[in-house]
């Protein structure tokens, strides 16, 4: 994977010379051929490659998709590298697509990174849309250049806490939570105790597993000393993997509900039968639901002579946050700007994304696109979504 990124970039390289538009503000202008540059921040090699490789993927192949074509009077790049999920790699990955690459608006990655870059980008007006959906960001007067491209980390929490008081029977329902120590881990934490006391749900238990763990079996056997009814799970594939697959040893019969990035066909062949009841929180498509904006993927994948069916739903999460980030381009009258560009993304209302997502509204005063998910269990070796788009 990181021959095929070193090539991609070195062919993007070799495109030509472009004097792309300016990071931001008055200075951003398209250059002579009229195209405008979009940064990339991936994590491919790091603590969440797992689910980060196949979400740059996705943001690659949708700007793909529309090489060439004139998108509100200029041709789009997207420039990106890996950072491995380090924030000092992150910092310096982004000084050079803002001063060397010069692009008008960056696709981020990572919580802490996201986070930590959040006033450098505000300062740069460069419009961000990252893979973090951390409550923090929605605060438009600390990150007024930061977008939520689905619901965020407390709001799928929420929507999960919501939906258990909403169907456990017999008595109050009892939750543990688990996380990793990182600022994605932590995120969604003190928001859903707040919203547990609030409606009547108890928290018994939180246990702390690292993102690279092969052995979750002392926490599980903490939080078995809880007897919670159920565990929402906040990890990528890998931790979640190894925590149903240690709770299956224990014979635990907590059920356990993963956040976004706990979900998706990757947990499956590492988890095995111990994914079998696993709840998961589904904020975009599977490649296998019938819905009209699976159409537009399913066409570019068999161009480049792939099968829609190799895909994941990490991809299928990269094109739509690339999508939406091109919507506000094209909504923008001054597209070569990051000004211009908030701009745009700003008048963007109720985004029909074909059902690959729930629809995005951002506004001046709001950047929280939408806090919609829907819930998918995995039955017979397959995540299958049993609820329409719900909130808290």
């Amino acid at each position: 994977m990181k021959k095929f990124w070193a090539g991609l970039l070195a062919a993007t390289l070799m495109t030509g010379v472009l004097a792309g538009c300016s990071g931001g503000g008055e200075e951003a202008a398209a250059d002579k051929k009229g195209t405008v540059k979009i940064g990339g921040i991936f994590d491919l090699t790091g603590g969440t490659g797992d689910v980060g490789t196949p979400y740059a993927e996705g943001e690659k192949a949708f700007f793909e998709s529309i090489a060439g074509e004139d998108i509100n009077g200029n041709k789009l790049e997207l420039i990106g590298d890996d950072y491995a999920y380090k924030i000092p790699e992150a910092q310096k990955l982004y000084q050079k697509l803002k001063s060397k690459d010069k692009v008008a608006a960056i696709l981020g990655w990572g919580t802490g990174d996201t986070e930590a870059l959040r006033q450098q980008v505000a300062a740069d007006k460069l419009p961000f849309i990252s893979a973090s959906y951390s409550e923090n960001l929605k605060n438009i007067d600390e990150s007024p250049y930061n977008f939520l491209a689905a619901a965020s980390y407390s709001d799928q929490a929420r929507s999960v806490l919501k939906w258990i008081k909403d169907n456990h029977t017999g008595g109050t329902p009892t939750v543990a939570l688990i996380y990793n120590d990182t600022a994605f881990g932590k995120s969604p934490i003190e928001d859903a105790k707040n919203y547990a006391k609030e409606n009547g749900i108890e928290i018994v238990d939180e246990q702390i597993v690292d993102l690279k763990t092969l052995d979750a079996t002392s926490q599980l056997l903490n939080m078995e000393k809880k007897n919670p009814d159920y565990a929402i799970i906040n990890q990528t594939w890998g931790a979640t993997a190894t925590i149903l697959k240690d709770a299956k040893k224990l014979g635990l019969d907590t059920q356990f509900i993963g956040l976004n990035w706990a979900t998706g066909e990757g947990l499956l062949p590492i988890a095995g039968d111990a994914a079998e009841g696993f709840i998961g929180v589904v904020t975009h498509a599977f490649p296998y639901e019938d819905l009209p904006g699976m159409e537009e993927v399913k066409k570019y994948v068999e161009s480049k002579g792939e099968k829609l069916e190799d895909k994941n739903q990490k991809f299928i999460q990269g094109w739509v946050s690339a999508k939406i980030m091109v919507e506000g381009i094209k909504l923008a009258e001054d597209p070569t700007t990051g000004e211009g560009i908030r701009a745009g993304l700003e008048k963007i209302s109720n985004l029909d994304l074909g059902g690959l997502a729930a629809p995005v509204t951002f506004t001046a005063d709001s950047h929280a696109g939408t806090n919609q998910i829907r819930l998918a269990e995995v039955k017979n070796g397959k995540f299958e979504v049993f609820t329409d788009y719900i909130g808290y």
